[in-house]
Order: C-alpha cells, then sequence, then structure tokens
C-alpha cells in the first residue's frame, strides 16, 4: 500500500537549479514500497470554489510563473493523464456529499509538475490534479484525504504539494540567495508544524492558525499549506519526516509521508 505524501515545491528554480531539497525529490521513488500506477496531485496553484478534478486529452505543462530564466521556460512535461483517475476522484467525492467537477481542460501547473519531473523524470505515470478550496481552510481538506484514503489500496500515489512555509512578501529579506539564513520566525512555525505532525496532534494541527507561533506570518494565504492536511488526512496515524531544508531563507522545504515507506 503507498503513502500520501506532502512535499515543498518551493520557487521554480528547483526544477533547474540544485538544492537539499531537489536531492530528495530524487530519491523520492525509492522509498516508495511501490511504482504508483498513477498520481493524484493536490497543487497550491490550483484554487476552485469546490473540488475539481482534471481530466484533459493531454497534460499540458503550465508556466504559471514570470521573470524567470528562459530555460524554466522550454521544460515540458507530458505526463499522461488518467480519465479513470479522474472519474474514481469524483465519485468518492461526490458519494461523500462534495460534488466534483471534472476539468477536461486543465494541465500540471508548476506545483505539480516541477517536483513531479524531478522524482520521474520519464513522465511516464499518468498524473490527475485535484484543486484546493482555500476559503474552506484544513478541516475540509482533511477531510478530502479521509475520502480519498480508499484510492491507496489502488495503486494510487496521493501527493499534496505546497510549501511548508511561504511568506514571498519577505523574499526580498534573502538577498535572492538560495542559501540565505532562516529567520527565527521561519525556524519556530516550521518546528512547530513538524512536531504537531510527528506528535500526531491532528487537533492542534487543524487550529494552527491560533496556536502555532507566527503562523499568519508563515502563510499570509492558507493555499501552500492546505495540501498538506489532504496528505495528512489520509493516513493521520502513521507520520514520517522525510526531509527537512530550507531555500531562500523563507521557504522551508519539508515533506512528510503519511503512511508506510521503504527506508
Amino acid at each position: 500500500m503507498l503513502p500520501a505524501i506532502f512535499v515543498s515545491h518551493g520557487s521554480p528554480m528547483l526544477a533547474i537549479e540544485d538544492a537539499q531539497a531537489r536531492q530528495f525529490l530524487a530519491s523520492l521513488p525509492e522509498i516508495l514500497p511501490e511504482r504508483p500506477k498513477a498520481i493524484l496531485m493536490i497543487s497550491a496553484h490550483w484554487e476552485r470554489l469546490r473540488p475539481a478534478v482534471s481530466s484533459p486529452p493531454a497534460n499540458e505543462t503550465i508556466h504559471d510563473f514570470g521573470g524567470f530564466p528562459p530555460a524554466l521556460y522550454q521544460i515540458q512535461y507530458p505526463a499522461p493523464p488518467s480519465a479513470d483517475l479522474a472519474r474514481r476522484v469524483a465519485e468518492l467525492l461526490g458519494a461523500s456529499g462534495l460534488p466534483t467537477d471534472i476539468d477536461q481542460r486543465r494541465g500540471l501547473d508548476h506545483g505539480a509538475w516541477v517536483p513531479l519531473m524531478v522524482a520521474w523524470p520519464d513522465a511516464d505515470i499518468p498524473v490527475v490534479q485535484l484543486s484546493v478550496q482555500t476559503r474552506l481552510g484544513p478541516a475540509h481538506h482533511y477531510q478530502l484525504g479521509q475520502i480519498l484514503a480508499p484510492l491507496r489500496d489502488e495503486g494510487i500515489l496521493i501527493i499534496g504539494s505546497g510549501s511548508f512555509t511561504h511568506d514571498l512578501a519577505s523574499f526580498r529579506s534573502s538577498g535572492g540567495r538560495i542559501d540565505a539564513p532562516e529567520p527565527d520566525w521561519v525556524h519556530a512555525f516550521a518546528e512547530w508544524m513538524a512536531s504537531a505532525l510527528r506528535e500526531r496532534r491532528v487537533d492542534d494541527l487543524l487550529n494552527y492558525r491560533v496556536l502555532a507561533p507566527e503562523a499568519a506570518h508563515n502563510h499570509p494565504t492558507e493555499e501552500h499549506l492546505l495540501p498538506l492536511y489532504v496528505a495528512l488526512g489520509v493516513a493521520p496515524e502513521a507520520v514520517r519526516h522525510l526531509h527537512q531544508s530550507t531555500t531562500y531563507g523563507i521557504l522551508r522545504m519539508d515533506a512528510f509521508a503519511f503512511g508506510s515507506v521503504t527506508s
């Protein structure tokens, strides 16, 4: 049975820039107990008012960013879609009272294709995206994970892709240096979250906005943390901290597994 995974995708530059987080992502397939039949990707970069799953004829590589080197815009990640998985996700959510749209045009945004191209560069595993509903908060996304948990038995890898910390307004403080030091307000929040996850304090995690130090500073808006709650909902009883590093000082790149991994 596959775990659910949360990864921090960081800057789009992770696709071409060496970093500890990139090295971790490259090793991700090795720690999974089996090769996924397909991947369900919950990316912070697809927000909808209600759940939607992607089911296009082909997965377009969406370059949803600006001001980066030309090499980034030339990258294509042509992973096949999966109409069957899209329908299965919509059925599971719909049966639990969450009507779900099937979007026949949506491709893969950088929150999906950047980590996937590092982990599975051959782009030969079908990928479906599920949107986040930012205004509905952590409890709703935790419920999504609970509903989607049966997919683990079907060979589907569920990946939440966001960022453990994400205050881009403070990016200038890094001076554009990938190795900029981590400020205290980033460290305090990330360590509180990591501890709560390792100790399986689900109620505290659902109320992180009130309980965690510097929560609103690290996440002025919640979309980059909500994919974590989907993954947590899949298997809250088995949490493993897979990776910890920082890029540009303000982006913690932590990753977690929820369920069994091999190493």
